[in-house]
This record gives structure tokens, sequence and C-alpha cells, in this order.
């Protein structure tokens, strides 16, 4: 990989396809991937049916090259993200796990340093106590940041947060929780503008100090 220049990649939740005559999230999330590359933001994108086709990919595409950087735009709660039913959370970080041998192979194509970022682009995945817990079992297996939302997110996105690996989350465990506690959340809160760290959907980067 010596000299191929990183990768900025992106999957998306293709199971989302709504009804006749109204179309689901996966439309949106479609333009939106053919946007980003249009602004040059991303270098492929991909949309998936499950977690193992979305992580074979991004441990096979270009496989010369190192990764930067990985969005993932689908579903999400609090300490997981979701393609259709499927979850990836705190169990799948374990050995044993199905897509456990997936992420580690993922892990030997990022950057040294902790430099390469996984941006989750999902409802409050990073949200209450959950959402901590994952967020440092996360960056710990994979020796990268993570970013992720506390509140649901749509148009307006809120709640974004970065943790660097051996790093304590610095967000509030109640950010974004509308009904229920930090162990036990029910209901996250509605992004929109004034929230805390909120950007809109068109923004391609983590703001600094996020």
């Amino acid at each position: 990989m010596a000299g191929a220049r990183p990768l900025r990649l992106m999957v998306y939740d293709r199971t989302c396809v709504g009804r006749p005559l109204l179309p689901g999230l996966s439309h949106a999330w479609i333009t939106g991937g053919l946007l980003y590359r249009g602004l040059g933001r991303l270098d492929a994108h991909r949309g998936v049916s499950s977690w193992g086709e979305a992580l074979r990919w991004l441990a096979s595409f270009r496989e010369d090259a190192p990764i930067a950087s990985i969005q993932y735009w689908g579903h999400g709660k609090w300490g997981q993200a979701r393609v259709g039913e499927e979850v990836l959370d705190r169990a799948a970080l374990r050995p044993g796990h199905p897509l456990h041998r997936d992420l580690l192979a993922i892990r030997e194509r990022l950057l040294p340093g902790a430099a390469s970022l996984w941006w989750f682009r999902t409802c409050e995945t990073l949200g209450a106590l959950p959402g901590q817990d994952f967020a440092r079992r996360f960056t710990d297996l994979m020796g990268a940041r993570i970013a992720g939302h506390t509140y649901i997110i749509g148009p307006w996105q809120s709640g974004l947060h970065t943790l660097a690996p051996g790093v304590a989350p610095a967000w509030s465990p109640g950010e974004g929780l509308a009904e229920g506690t930090i162990a036990a959340p029910a209901r996250a809160r509605w992004s929109r503008q004034g929230e805390p760290n909120t950007i809109h959907c068109l923004q391609g980067q983590v703001p600094e100090g996020f």
C-alpha cells in the first residue's frame, strides 16, 4: 500500500426502499452518494443489503490502497448501526462473531496513528451510555477515530461527536435523549438548528473540535 493515495469510501443501506409512491431513505442515500462523488468528497460508494456485504467490500475494494475514511449512511439506534434489521453493535467487536474477522481485515487497511475516521451517519448511534460504550470499544478494536450522532438525523444532523482510541467520551450521555434513561434510552430527539454540534447533510466533513 506504500505510495497509494488513501481512499474515502461510503456504504449505504440499499434495503430501505419504501412503498410505491412513497420512496424510502435508500433513494436519498443513493442521491447523496452520487452528489458526494460528483463533488469529489468520495472515491467510491456502494449500496449494501447486509453488514457482511458492506465489510467485505470495504476490506477488498482497491486493496492496494489504504483507507482514510469510511462513512456509513443508514439507520441506527443507541450503540448500533443497522443494515435492514441486521445490527453492527458491541457483539460484532468480539472474536467469534461473524463480522469480527472482516472488521480486522479493514483495520489492516486503516492509516497508522488513529488517522482514519469511520463516520456513522445514522440516528443516535453514539447516544446514551450504550452509544458511548460502543464508541469506546469500536475505536479500541479498529485503531481509528469514530464519528457519530446522538440525535435522530435527517437534513439537519445534530449531536455529532468524534472519539479517538483510549479517550473517554466528552459528550453528555443524556444529549439527544427525549425519553428513558441514559442506561435504558427509549426515544431520541430530532436534529435541528441550535442543537449541539449540528451540521447539514450536505456538509461532508466533521468540523474541527467536534
